[in-house]
C-alpha cells in the first residue's frame, strides 16, 4: 500500500509532450544514475576479489544467453511502442509468446553447455552456461504491462521498478563474492536481479496477463518487427562479435580484460545515448507525423547527448590510467591502451545512438539494418590481422574504425529523414567538443607537475568538470551559444512538480 501511494504521488504527467518527455529523461538520468552508483561500488569490490579469467568466464556464459537471446528477438516491444492504437489487445498474445520462447531458450541453452565450454575450451562454463538460463527464463514470466511505463512516458515508475533489480543483483553479488570468492557470485546475482524483477513486475503494474496466443492480432507487429530482429541480429555481431572472437582466439583471461575496458570505455553511449534514447523513442513515436517538431526534439536530444557524452569521453580517455590502478588494481593496467581508443569508439557509438530511433518512429527501421551491415562488414574484414598483431588493442582500434564509417552514415540518414541540415548538426556538436578537448588538455597539464593518488584523482575529475562548464559560459559570451543554457533552463522548468 505504501508503495502504490508513492507511486500515485509521483505520477504527474506533464501538460504536453515535451515536458513529458523532458520528466521522462529525468527520471531514466535519476535511475542511471544510482544504478552506476551500485555498479561502480559492485565493480571496485568484484575487480579487487575476483581475476580477468573470472570475469572472462561470466562473459562466455552471458555471450551465449545473449546469441540465443537475439536471434529469437522478434521486435514486438518496440512495435507495441511505436503503435499509435491501443495495445491492450495484444499483450496476453505477446505475453504467452514470450514465455514459450523462454521455455525454449531454457532448454537450448542446458542441451548446449558442453559444447560451449569445448568451443571455448574453458570446461568450467558448462554448469554456468545451464545455470544462467534461469534468468532468460525468469524474464520470460516478468509482466508485460510494464511495457507502459516507455509507451506512456511514465518512467517515475519503472525508477523502482529498475531499482529493486539493481539493488537485488548487488546486495546478492556482493555478499556472495566474499564467501564463495568465485565467478558463481556473479551468476546468482544475475538469477536473483530477474527473480526480483519478476515479481515487481506483478506488484508495481496492475495488469494481469493470461495465457492466450492469437496469431492475427499480432501479424502487423511482426512486419515491424522483422526489421528490428535484423538490426539487433546486426548489433549483435558489432557489440558481441569482438568478445565471441577475443574469448575464442585470446582466451578467457584476454576476454575479461577486454570486456572490463569496453564496459568502462562506453559509458557515453550506453549510459548516455542509449538512457535518453528509451525516453524519446516513445516520443518520436507520437511525432512520426509533423516533421518540424520531430526535428525540434532530435536536435535537443544530439544536443543533450554532446553535451553530456563530451566531457565524460575526455574524462574516461585522460583518467583511464590512473582509475585502472587506484580503484582496480595493477592486474587490470593491460587493458588500459584498450580503454582509450574504444572511449572513442563509444563516443561516435553515442552521436549515432540518437538517430536508431528516428528511423524506427517513421517507420524505416531497413536504415538500420543497412548501416549495421557496413559496421559488420568493416569488422569482420579487419578483426583477425589487428587482434593477430596488436591483441586487445588491436581489436579496439578495428571497433573504433567499423563505428566511425557507419556512424557517419546514421547521422547523415537522421539528417535528411529530419531536414535539419549539416550545419546545424555540426553546429549542435562542435561546442561541446571543443569543451572536451579542454578538460583533457587541462588534466594533461595538472598530471605533468604533480603525482596522482586517490585525493588527486577525484580533484582533477572535479577540475575537469569545472573546466568544461566555465568553457561552455565563456562561448556563451563570445560566440552567444545558448543553446545548452535554454535546454538546462527547460529541463529545470520542467522538473517542477516531480
Amino acid at each position: 500500500m505504501i508503495f502504490n501511494r508513492v507511486l500515485r504521488n509521483l505520477a504527474k504527467p506533464g501538460k504536453n509532450l515535451s515536458e513529458r518527455t523532458i520528466k521522462s529523461g529525468f527520471w531514466i538520468f535519476s535511475v542511471r544514475i544510482v544504478q552506476q552508483l551500485f555498479g561502480f561500488v559492485r565493480i571496485i569490490i568484484l575487480a579487487r576479489v575476483l581475476a580477468p579469467h573470472d570475469f572472462g568466464l561470466m562473459g562466455i556464459a552471458l555471450l551465449m544467453l545473449t546469441i540465443l537471446d537475439t536471434f529469437t528477438q522478434t521486435g514486438l516491444h518496440q512495435a507495441l511502442i511505436q503503435k499509435k492504437d491501443d495495445i491492450k489487445i495484444y499483450l496476453d498474445t505477446v505475453w504467452t509468446y514470450l514465455i514459450l520462447r523462454g521455455v525454449v531458450l531454457f532448454a537450448i541453452l542446458y542441451l548446449i553447455a558442453p559444447y560451449v565450454a569445448t568451443f571455448f575450451n574453458t570446461p568450467e562454463a558448462k554448469l554456468m552456461v545451464q545455470v544462467i538460463g534461469f534468468a532468460i527464463l525468469l524474464q520470460a514470466f516478468t509482466n508485460i504491462g510494464t511495457i507502459y511505463f516507455q509507451k506512456e512516458l511514465e518512467f517515475n515508475k519503472l525508477f523502482f521498478y529498475q531499482i529493486s533489480i539493481t539493488l537485488s543483483d548487488f546486495i546478492v553479488t556482493v555478499s556472495l563474492v566474499f564467501i564463495l570468492k568465485n565467478v558463481w557470485a556473479l551468476v546468482f546475482g544475475l538469477i536473483a536481479s530477474n527473480l526480483t524483477g519478476c515479481i515487481v513486475s506483478y506488484i508495481i503494474h496492475p495488469f494481469s496477463p493470461r495465457l492466450s496466443f492469437d496469431l492475427r492480432k499480432v501479424k502487423g507487429l511482426f512486419g515491424f518487427g522483422k526489421w528490428v530482429w535484423s538490426s539487433a541480429v546486426l548489433s549483435f555481431f558489432i557489440l558481441q562479435g569482438d568478445s565471441m572472437f577475443v574469448g575464442k582466439f585470446l582466451g578467457a583471461a584476454a576476454l575479461g580484460f577486454y570486456q572490463m575496458a569496453y564496459k568502462i570505455s562506453n559509458l557515453p553511449a550506453t549510459e548516455i545515448s542509449h538512457m535518453i534514447a528509451q525516453a524519446t523513442f516513445p516520443a518520436y513515436s507520437k511525432l512520426q507525423d509533423d516533421i518540424y517538431r520531430l526535428r525540434e526534439a532530435y536536435l535537443k536530444v544530439l544536443q543533450l547527448t554532446a553535451f553530456l557524452s563530451f566531457p565524460m569521453a575526455g574524462l574516461i580517455f585522460i583518467l583511464a590510467p590512473d582509475f585502472t590502478k587506484i580503484f582496480l588494481g595493477e592486474k587490470w593496467m593491460p587493458m588500459v591502451p584498450a580503454i582509450q581508443i574504444l572511449v572513442f569508439a563509444g563516443l561516435i557509438r553515442s552521436i549515432a545512438a540518437t538517430t536508431g530511433y528516428i528511423f524506427y518512429a517513421v517507420g524505416k527501421p531497413k536504415i538500420n539494418t543497412v548501416w549495421q551491415i557496413v559496421q559488420l562488414s568493416v569488422l569482420a574484414a579487419l578483426i583477425y590481422p589487428f587482434s593477430v598483431k596488436w591483441g586487445i588493442t588491436g581489436v579496439s582500434m578495428v571497433v573504433f574504425f567499423s563505428m566511425f564509417v557507419s556512424g557517419i552514415g546514421f547521422c547523415f540518414k537522421a539528417i535528411k529523414i529530419t531536414k535539419c541540415g549539416v550545419k546545424n548538426f555540426v553546429n549542435t556538436i562542435i561546442y561541446p567538443l571543443i569543451c572536451g578537448i579542454a578538460i583533457v588538455l587541462l588534466i594533461l597539464g595538472l598530471k605533468t607537475i604533480m603525482s596522482i593518488g586517490l585525493l588527486e584523482f577525484i580533484i582533477f575529475a572535479c577540475a575537469g568538470v569545472l573546466a568544461y562548464l566555465i568553457v561552455i559560459y565563456l562561448l556563451d559570451k563570445l560566440f552567444n551559444y545558448k543553446k545548452i543554457q535554454t535546454l538546462i533552463k527547460e529541463s529545470i522548468l520542467s522538473f517542477r512538480g516531480i
